[in-house]
């Protein structure tokens, strides 16, 4: 009960044209039949191997002994079938490796390990987004020594931004990273960072870490802001073989994703010191001061990460009611009046099917909005005409900070609903809902906070290049919206003319709040605007699922009719609440920014 396979390949092949990208030259040598071959390798070890110690590793969470981390073996088992399959490097060259799979079907096959174990699978999907990095900024030589010992899965990635005065404000980061004379690249760093996922473990032979640390000016001081942060690679051992300055303060305690150690490092405290000296030995990555622009690389594709993370959170979440649904008995139908009859199934009950098709709603359109957003990345970087990358370029930065958001908001809903649907069983730990439903709570903190995404969404994507972004993302609405009505398929036009209408609103209540003149008003309820936005992006998301399953499969295929429902409960139940948001948005109201303090 991970994903439905069935859906992933209608969304994979049907609707997304996966075989097509077999066209392009990087991806000549790959077939339906490869990727195929690769998913079904992905499903397996993620059922053999990943989902049965997903409860175990909640239960009993990694434990810090003051020297050393220990936790339960199946971890690194897991790890090592998924470096062994070459799932490391499933994206990446051939001369690296790598298996050159197109991203949209390398997030296929992420879907299954993290819908199996979200805290096994993340010591992977954090070393594959630091080898991104690294491939993307660092020098021949760094790609060489760190980079290709990652892809193999003998060392592991992580990426260290926050500390503990900072949070996510990052331009007030202290951490100093103070050059060394023996050499311009390499320097000793100092400083706390919080909240380090896989920060300190002993399931590989080295953690490669890398940092955000300000370099001092001639005066000895960190330049303020952002322009002074630059990156820096700090493994735990060093080439020598010597334990480099980094000690692990303590773990956090979480809520969920109770498997992934979560850690306060300390850098050059001086618990270690290699070559007889503290600090953090440390190499600079790419040129001073270019720090967050060269973790952005990072960044942004794990926001794609963390919005797949918690659409198949939310999937697999109601596939696991779905199944109790269908089997758990009890009640009878209102109109039933003899109290011997049989008891029903619960599914026959009308509001524990809208609780489904609401989570069917939520995980089957969240899981489809990663894809295409994957999708995308691929038509930016193999295309074959400029101006489709461009395009897809556009699309996706619009759609990124959605991508992250909208599922971790949604399908953390969804996670909820099945907790419903269970009843009392469902907030019990006999049942798996309830750790979903605590595994998915974190996504709306990782890689930005929700609010933080509001305005960015509003803030920047939406007036970046003129509007440029947003003027696409419109165009590409209108075209689905007039292919719908083309389809001559009654309840895909009705459809059409909603999502239509949406999204001019939307147009003009972006309009106002540009008009506003003052940016703390613009910007007061972001929040909001990405909610708003964010679901007339999925309404056209399950209008392009409805259209290709109308296109795909016959009229009496179960699959399409639970397509063309889920999108009519969302265009019935879910499109409609769009509209009080935007009303409160064209308004320009300040009560939240005009409350004080003071009168809390």
């Amino acid at each position: 009960m991970l994903l439905s396979r069935r859906d992933v390949e209608f969304m994979l092949y049907d609707w997304l044209q996966a075989e097509t990208l077999c066209n392009r030259p990087r991806f000549a040598e790959h077939s339906r039949e490869t990727f195929t071959a690769a998913i079904d390798s992905a499903q397996q070890i993620a059922t053999e191997l990943f989902a049965p110690h997903n409860k175990l590793s909640d239960q009993q969470e990694p434990h810090f002994d003051g020297e050393r981390v220990s936790m339960i073996p199946e971890v690194r088992r897991a790890l090592d079938a998924f470096s062994a399959a070459g799932f490391m490097a499933a994206g990446q060259d051939y001369a690296l490796g790598g298996m050159q799979l197109p991203l949209l079907v390398e997030k296929a096959v992420t879907a299954y390990f993290t819908a199996a174990n979200m805290a096994t699978s993340s010591y992977a999907f954090l070393t594959i987004g630091n080898a991104n990095t690294l491939l993307k900024c660092a020098s021949s030589a760094q790609v060489e020594h760190f980079v290709r010992p990652m892809l193999e899965g003998r060392w592991f990635g992580t990426m260290c931004l926050s500390e503990p005065q900072a949070g996510s404000s990052l331009s007030d980061i202290t951490t100093r990273a103070e050059p060394e004379p023996e050499g311009a690249e390499r320097f000793r760093l100092t400083g706390n960072k919080m909240w380090i996922s896989a920060g300190e473990h002993e399931l590989a032979e080295n953690i490669v870490h890398l940092v955000l640390a300000k370099i001092p000016g001639p005066d000895g001081k960190l330049v303020p802001g952002v322009k002074g942060i630059s990156l820096f690679i700090v493994p735990k051992f060093l080439e020598n073989g010597e334990r480099n300055d980094i000690a692990l303060a303590g773990l956090n305690h979480k809520m969920g994703n109770r498997g992934t150690t979560n850690c306060l490092l300390n850098f050059g405290e001086g618990k270690f010191r290699p070559g007889g000296r503290a600090g953090a030995v440390g190499y600079l990555v790419g040129r001073q001061g270019q720090g967050l622009a060269n973790m952005f690389h990072m960044m942004n594709e794990a926001r794609i990460g963390v919005g797949l993370c918690a659409a198949v959170l939310g999937y697999t979440g109601y596939l696991h009611a779905l199944d109790y649904a269908r089997q758990r008995p009890q009640g009878r139908h209102p109109a039933a009046k003899d109290p011997a009859s049989p008891q029903l199934p619960i599914i026959a009950h009308t509001d524990v099917r809208r609780m489904l098709l609401a989570q069917k709603a939520y995980a089957e359109g969240a899981l489809g909005l990663c894809l295409y957003s994957a999708r995308l990345v691929d038509d930016e970087h193999t295309a074959d005409s400029a101006e489709v990358r461009q395009r897809a370029g556009r699309l996706l930065q619009f759609l990124t900070p959605i991508t992250k958001s909208w599922p971790s908001q949604w399908c953390l809903e969804a996670n909820n609903l099945a907790i419903q649907v269970h009843g009392g069983y469902g907030y019990t730990r006999e049942y798996n809902v309830e750790q979903f439903y605590r595994d998915n709570r974190l996504n709306q903190i990782h890689e930005g906070t929700h609010g933080i995404h509001g305005l960015d969404l509003l803030g920047r994507k939406a007036s970046m290049n003129d509007g440029a972004l947003l003027a696409t993302m419109a165009e590409e609405i209108r075209a689905t919206a007039g292919a719908a009505r083309a389809s001559r398929v009654a309840q895909l036009a009705g459809h059409a003319d909603a999502l239509d209408a949406a999204w001019g609103r939307v147009e003009e209540v972006t309009a106002a709040l540009y008009a506003a003149g003052d940016l703390n008003k613009t910007l007061a309820n972001a929040t909001a605007y990405l909610e708003a936005v964010g679901h007339v992006v999925l309404a056209w998301i399950w209008l392009q699922q409805a259209m290709a399953a109308v296109a795909s499969l016959p009229e009496d295929d179960d699959f399409r009719r639970g397509k063309l429902q889920a999108c009519r409960y969302f265009y019935q139940w879910e499109l409609p609440k769009v509209q009080p948001q935007l009303d409160l948005l064209a308004s320009l109201d300040t009560t939240t920014l005009d409350m004080q303090d003071a009168w809390f």
